[in-house]
């Protein structure tokens, strides 16, 4: 499945696996959000909780389309975050795995406190 997240006249589609907190997101679009940023890294709240599936990785690429528990957020890496030890983006915690995110690098245009829409594409 494809979820576009767009944020203002920026809109990125990403191609998402088929796991149960993906079918969880899904079910809930479209929906809207406020983006924060940590780092090199947009994240923002969902309405959907969910518990960690196997896979789920701290360290990661940069443009995987992630799922924060803790937070119940999801988290779209685009570089180093503020805990890297390389250049991969680290999250805070270990997070599921959803997919990756097409033209990551223009999430760089993001800034906290803008609106997200996360839909079906």
């Amino acid at each position: 499945m494809i979820f576009r997240f767009s944020f203002g006249k920026l809109s990125l589609d990403a191609e998402i696996a088929d796991t149960p907190t993906a079918r969880a997101i899904a079910a809930k679009m479209p929906f809207e959000s406020t983006a924060q940023t940590w780092g090199e890294e947009v994240y923002f709240s969902t309405p959907v909780s969910a518990k960690l599936e196997p896979g789920a990785q701290q360290v990661v690429d940069a443009g995987t389309v992630c799922f924060w528990t803790q937070g119940d957020a999801i988290a779209l890496p685009y570089g180093r975050t503020p805990i890297s030890t390389d250049h991969r983006p680290k999250l805070a915690n270990p997070c599921n795995v959803l997919g990756t995110l097409k033209n990551h690098s223009l999430l760089k245009n993001v800034k906290a406190g803008d609106k997200v829409r996360v839909e079906k594409a």
